[in-house]
């Protein structure tokens, strides 16, 4: 292998700690939020966009660094137990993403700033310890998400406290793909997934309750909320089905991507049917990006 190729290989190996797709359906969040902030401030909107690439980004990493050990029998493919990366170079590059996303935070405002501790902090300890807790794995999530989407929101500090209950709707649906994914490896349970569709269900009524609004428009929301469910409802149903691993990842990536789709849904009866298909053409980016790195 010639250096050149050697490099390259690297390369790719570091971008695929990141999951590039991913990052995509995080920026998706902090649009959705700068919807319901009434698109205002827009100078703190490219701040919100690196915070939010870097703490994604960091967070998956740290995700990998700490399943190694586990990787290397279930997952040796992945960069770290492939041996195409190595751990104190992903650690670095891991701590640096956080840094880099707390930071530009801050420059958008100290309330961005504390938002976007506490996303570290709750993928942190999702990473660590979270994850292998039944319970509390989906909500430690689901609070990474939600918190995301208030990232987003902080771009009009005084917002955050007004509309906090916005980060439920995150919550409930991570909750819901984090809890089936535990079967992704070795397959799952019928009961795990019934539990999924049931958060999806909560899910779909959380949107059509926001409608109550006066600001959230159910006349614009219905198109998306209706892409919405014809994603994920038919892997969903079908994991919950046929519990086995090639079901359940379908669902699991159908689930990730679809987070662009819920952000649409967000976007569109905060800011109109226009700003919700700018948001949802973020899909087309995320799948294209998917053929060539891995969602989960």
């Amino acid at each position: 292998m010639s250096v050149h190729a050697k490099g390259q290989n690297q390369w790719q190996a570091y971008l695929e700690l990141v999951r590039p797709p991913n990052l995509v359906t995080a920026v998706a969040d902090i649009f959705a939020g700068f919807s319901a902030a009434g698109l205002t401030n827009v100078k703190a909107l490219p701040w919100l966009v690196i915070a939010t690439i870097g703490l994604y980004g960091g967070g998956v990493v740290f995700n990998d660094v700490f399943d190694r050990k586990v990787d290397l029998t279930e997952r040796p493919e992945r960069p770290l137990p492939s041996g195409r990366a190595t751990i104190k170079n992903a650690v670095l590059l891991g701590v640096s993403l956080l840094a880099v996303g707390i930071s530009a935070a801050f420059f958008a405002s100290l309330t961005s700033g504390f938002v976007a501790v506490s996303i570290a902090a709750c993928a942190i300890l999702y990473d660590a310890w979270g994850k292998h807790q039944p319970i509390l794995a989906p909500l430690n999530m689901g609070a990474c998400r939600g918190f995301n989407l208030l990232l987003g929101v902080s771009a009009v500090p005084a917002l955050v406290g007004d509309l906090w209950y916005l980060m439920l709707v995150p919550v409930a649906y991570i909750a819901a793909i984090t809890a089936v994914s535990r079967g992704e490896v070795h397959g799952g349970q019928r009961a795990t997934g019934l539990l999924a569709l049931f958060l999806l269900g909560a899910v779909i009524f959380g949107l059509l309750l926001l409608t109550r609004s006066a600001r959230f428009e159910l006349i614009n929301v219905l198109p998306f909320l209706a892409i919405f469910i014809g994603r994920v409802i038919p892997p969903f149903w079908n994991a919950y089905l046929n519990p086995e691993p090639d079901q359940i990842q379908n669902a699991v990536k159908a689930g990730v991507l679809s987070l662009i789709v819920l952000d649409a849904t967000i976007a569109a009866g905060f800011a109109g049917v226009l700003y919700g298909v700018m948001v949802l053409s973020l899909l087309f980016v995320a799948t294209r990006i998917a053929r060539l790195f891995a969602v989960t």
